[in-house]
């Protein structure tokens, strides 16, 4: 069974490298990029299976970048859990009004916490790549 695919877009390269160490470890295959446009880019290339994605990113906002992925026909069904620190409400509303399928503020979950939900995350029922 092949692996599923997560683009993780994270600009703190220290929380990005503990993420993908710990993601791989749950045996994802993990894409790291570390600004928006580079983002974007790999979501573009890879096609994976999930997107994990910052919001306060270099180059190209996180915003930015769910509004771009959600309005091509290519990459608009991909699903994305944004990770940020950013906890106000109207930031959550604004993710998840374009399109994010979940909203985890980073500073209130240890990364044990985040990975079992991304890990939840695959295995609902509803998700088309759940197994």
């Amino acid at each position: 069974m092949a692996k599923q695919r997560i683009v993780l877009v994270e600009d703190d390269e220290a929380l990005a490298e503990v993420l993908y160490s710990e993601l791989t470890g749950a045996d994802f295959e993990v894409f790291p990029a570390f600004d928006g446009e580079e983002g974007l880019k790999q979501v573009k290339e890879k096609k994976p299976d999930l997107v994990l994605l910052d919001l306060i990113l270099p180059k190209m906002h996180g915003f930015d970048v769910l509004a771009e992925l959600k309005k091509s026909p290519y990459t608009q069904k991909i699903p994305v859990i944004i990770l940020t620190l950013l906890g106000e409400d109207e930031d959550i509303k604004k993710g998840l009004k374009l399109g994010a399928d979940d909203y985890i503020v980073k500073s209130s979950h240890a990364v044990a916490e985040i990975i079992e939900k991304v890990k939840n995350f695959f295995a609902k029922e509803s998700h088309p790549q759940a197994k």
